[in-house]
């Protein structure tokens, strides 16, 4: 095991380029390379930042619409909210439960967390294609960690970061939807504020922050940068910890008063 929390320097952000992933690529080699045209070497305690849908791309969890066969459910969501009823049957398959929707989009849970279409992408997809969500976005991160220990010799932590939208906030910002090597939740409860309070509800989201962090290196259009390393985070790190912390809807404040309705 290894605890460790990096704060005495100001924190680096380096975006790393990759060629085009094609389906069922090895994302090690991906990452390795990236590594070596950017003339880099990860160091102890950095985080590497990994786009959701390049990981997806390398799982070859990719599917032309032309192959899904809509049943009725998807072809009835297609008439409330306009949306491909190929690509809702997929949220279906893919999702944990759908709440509902608007135009061009289903509102789902997946793996515990609120996200539209259960994570489904067209965007950096092939033509009439789409993107699933990585298979188990924690135990690659996992796999990642342990391939920069046997190639570099070091232990970073590792997320794999999705852009999403926030309630009522125009644009995207970045989510963790996979974390290795860290602690992506910090518990503040019980220290002081700067007037000697002790904070009564406050965690950290440090594995979301910092992915929102490097997604303004690593965009979301054609800049082939679909890996961020970070350097100096504030964050502690543990080989044996991965994961993240999710509350289920009725214990989130916005999902729970939306789910009463207004007074």
């Amino acid at each position: 095991m290894s605890l460790h929390s990096q704060n005495s320097k100001p924190l680096e952000i380096f975006g790393l380029k990759s060629d085009l992933i094609h389906p069922g690529e090895d994302i090690f080699l991906k990452i390795k390379a990236a590594f070596q045209s950017a003339g880099m070497l990860p160091q102890d305690h950095d985080i590497l930042v990994i786009a959701e849908s390049a990981l997806a791309t390398s799982e070859n969890r990719i599917v032309c619409l032309s192959d899904v066969k809509p049943s009725a459910e998807a072809l009835e969501y297609e008439k409330l909210y306009q949306i491909d009823a190929r690509e809702a049957e997929l949220v279906i398959r893919e999702s944990d439960v759908i709440f509902g929707g608007v135009f061009g989009v289903l509102l789902t849970l997946k793996n515990g967390m609120l996200c539209p279409n259960a994570g489904i992408d067209n965007s950096n997809a092939p033509e009439g294609c789409v993107i699933l969500y990585p298979e188990s976005p924690t135990e690659s991160a996992k796999k990642i960690a342990e391939f920069i220990f046997d190639e570099f010799g070091v232990r970073v932590g590792v997320i794999i970061a999705d852009s999403r939208t926030q309630p009522l906030r125009l644009g995207c910002t970045g989510v963790a939807i996979g974390v290795a090597g860290f602690y992506a939740t910090v518990d503040k409860r019980g220290e002081a504020d700067l007037f000697g309070r002790p904070l009564i509800v406050t965690r950290a989201a440090v594995a979301d922050n910092l992915a929102s962090a490097a997604e303004a290196v690593m965009g979301e259009s054609d800049a082939s940068i679909p890996f961020a390393l970070i350097r100096n985070a504030n964050a502690v790190f543990d080989t044996e910890v991965s994961g993240m912390m999710t509350i289920p809807p009725e214990e989130c404040m916005y999902w729970g008063v939306l789910a009463k309705g207004q007074k």
